[in-house]
């Protein structure tokens, strides 16, 4: 069965730390470009981070990340386990969302607007 499956997430105090997951199964990670979407309550779906695909190297992915995660976040593979991962440092009360994990499966270049296969999402609530 293709799929994506987040994890991670849970309730943590404001300057915290939390380390999503984002699992595939049916398909070989490494080869499309994978993001990491948030969406809050009441707000529009956001891209918060970007690794492109490595063909295979661990060291060659490019990364990308919203302005308001920047320094903060960091976007990792694991290709001997089919996972990417979002470590997230020095949360904030506005991080608190619903966070998707998404594949572009036509391409290895990041581009939100084409990421079309999705997980069921994780939540993250940073609250004291």
């Amino acid at each position: 069965q293709v799929q994506l499956v987040e994890s991670g997430g849970g309730l943590v105090q404001p300057g915290g730390s939390l380390r999503l997951s984002c699992a595939a199964s049916g398909f070989t990670l490494d080869y499309y470009a994978i993001g990491w979407f948030r969406q809050a309550p009441g707000k529009e779906r956001e891209g918060v981070s970007c690794v492109s695909s490595s063909d295979g190297s661990t060291y060659y992915a490019d990364t990308y990340y919203a302005d308001s995660v920047k320094g903060r976040f960091t976007i990792s593979r694991d290709n001997a386990k089919n996972t990417v991962y979002l470590q997230m440092n020095s949360l904030k009360p506005e991080d608190t969302a619903v966070y998707y994990c998404a594949a572009d499966l036509l391409r290895g270049s990041c581009n939100y607007g084409a990421m079309d296969f999705w997980g069921k999402g994780t939540l993250v609530t940073v609250s004291s």
